[in-house]
């Protein structure tokens, strides 16, 4: 079985963060181990504490997993703080990981920031150029790029910014934009491709960024190139959106297993026994 670990925060709601991505690892059949950065408290409306982890005990999770399970395939999400995102830097560079996802997490739905400022600069600094992909959403690239990013043009030279900064591939998610279609750009340091979709009218969607680049993280492990892998992942969080949970009483979380619930006969809004 493929080995993957996310580096990321703790989500109390099950939404987001490191319960969002081992629950994605589930869907893909992939063995999922964590590093976890901080804890947060936290539901379907707010992030109301947020308590980082010391960088040294970030390091010492990460190289228990890479000394004797190994990895093939890591994504981190939130990092916090400049000391953490230089740990998690040095230890990649360590380990030689090849296939590392960046989900530059900043902010939540709800405004709390998750990652100092200070550590926007050393994300892009120590982390972009180990990326193997970078998937910010259209905030997260207007914060890194200092472009103001209102049509499709515009996210492809973002795109081009953030691969001239380091990024082996760029993943620009239009989720954000207005209309009925959502677009996703990708960048590969020579031609962009264009991914779209028709808009699902929900607001259940806490978590799709951290799930998004959980699905790419596990496609990647298991083999598949970034085209292929992008458009699986978009098919997978197509369906985890459609049935997605009406839980709480603001941004309810994507349903990761909604696929393995219709295949096994079992109704995704209900749950149930699935083997």
């Amino acid at each position: 079985m493929k080995k993957v670990l996310t580096i990321a925060g703790s989500d109390s709601g099950g939404g987001a963060g490191i319960q969002a991505d081992l629950k994605t690892f589930c869907a893909f059949g992939v063995y999922g181990m964590t590093a976890i950065t901080a804890v947060t408290a936290q539901n379907t409306q707010t992030v109301n504490t947020v308590l980082p982890l010391s960088p040294e005990l970030v390091k010492e999770q990460i190289a228990m997993v890479m000394e004797d399970i190994g990895v093939d395939a890591v994504k981190t999400g939130m990092l916090f703080s400049s000391e953490i995102i230089g740990v998690v830097a040095d230890l990649m560079q360590y380990y030689r990981v090849q296939r590392l996802v960046v989900d530059p997490v900043m902010v939540s739905k709800s405004g709390k920031l998750l990652l100092q400022r200070e550590a926007m600069i050393t994300l892009q600094e120590r982390l972009l150029p180990l990326a193997y992909l970078v998937t910010p959403n259209l905030a997260e690239a207007e914060v890194m790029t200092g472009l103001s990013l209102t049509q499709v043009e515009e996210m492809e030279e973002a795109c081009r910014v953030l691969h001239r900064r380091g990024a082996a591939n760029v993943l620009l998610k239009g989720g954000h934009l207005p209309g009925k279609d959502l677009v996703d750009v990708l960048f590969d340091g020579t031609r962009s491709i264009l991914y779209s979709g028709k808009r699902i009218p929900t607001h259940n969607t806490h978590g799709t960024g951290c799930t998004y680049s959980a699905a790419l993280c596990a496609l990647f492990a298991l083999g598949y190139e970034l085209p292929e892998a992008i458009t699986t992942a978009r098919e997978y969080l197509t369906t985890v959106i459609t049935y997605a949970l009406d839980l709480g009483q603001g941004f309810g979380p994507t349903n990761h297993l909604a696929p393995l619930m219709i295949r096994s006969g079992v109704d995704p809004a209900t749950g149930g026994k699935l083997w």
